[in-house]
């Protein structure tokens, strides 16, 4: 279907359809939409009722990621559930789920871990101890505001068994 001046409309709605070739895409609301330069933000009613809403954002990569940039230039940071997850969350996920496998009797022991893991023996043993991490480290970890000079080397290699020892040693 075309509207009068020839334009393709998107059936469900009867609005001209965002064209792919324009790089944008209709996926996600299930409302068309057009990118264009950023102007004054603005509500147009139109005869029949309907809303366009014009909002003033420009969209930028970071990282592989878009960003909203507001007129103003500030950028909208992405929210935490948005981002890929840090190599320490990632150590610290799998440790806990090696130390359940192990509590379950899924696994009888850190060498048969090992085995399934492709992973040396003495590695597995060393990483286990992420587990008895205290559980504000767990929280800055988890958060990614641990200092930048501590490594996963530093956290799983003999960590203090107090954890008053492991906030003194790691949260400096």
């Amino acid at each position: 279907m075309t509207n009068f001046s020839g334009k393709k409309l998107d059936r469900s709605v009867d609005r001209e359809a965002a064209s792919p070739k324009d790089g944008v895409s209709n996926k996600g609301s299930g409302y068309p939409f057009e990118l264009e330069r950023p102007g004054a933000a603005s509500v147009v009613e139109s005869s029949d009722g309907k809303l366009s809403i014009n909002v003033p954002i420009n969209l930028k990569r970071r990282s592989g990621w878009r960003l909203i940039t507001l007129p103003d230039g500030t950028v909208q940071e992405p929210r935490p559930w948005d981002t890929q997850p840090t190599p320490l969350q990632l150590a610290l996920a799998r440790r806990h789920r090696w130390l359940q496998m192990l509590e379950t009797g899924e696994v009888s022991s850190l060498r048969e871990i090992a085995q399934l893991e492709g992973l040396d023996n003495s590695y597995i043993s060393r990483m286990v101890n992420l587990t008895t991490l205290a559980p504000d480290i767990v929280e800055a970890i988890l958060d990614d505001c641990l200092p930048p000079n501590i490594t996963l080397f530093d956290l799983a290699v003999d960590p203090p068994r107090l954890w008053s020892e492991q906030r003194e040693r790691h949260m400096v």
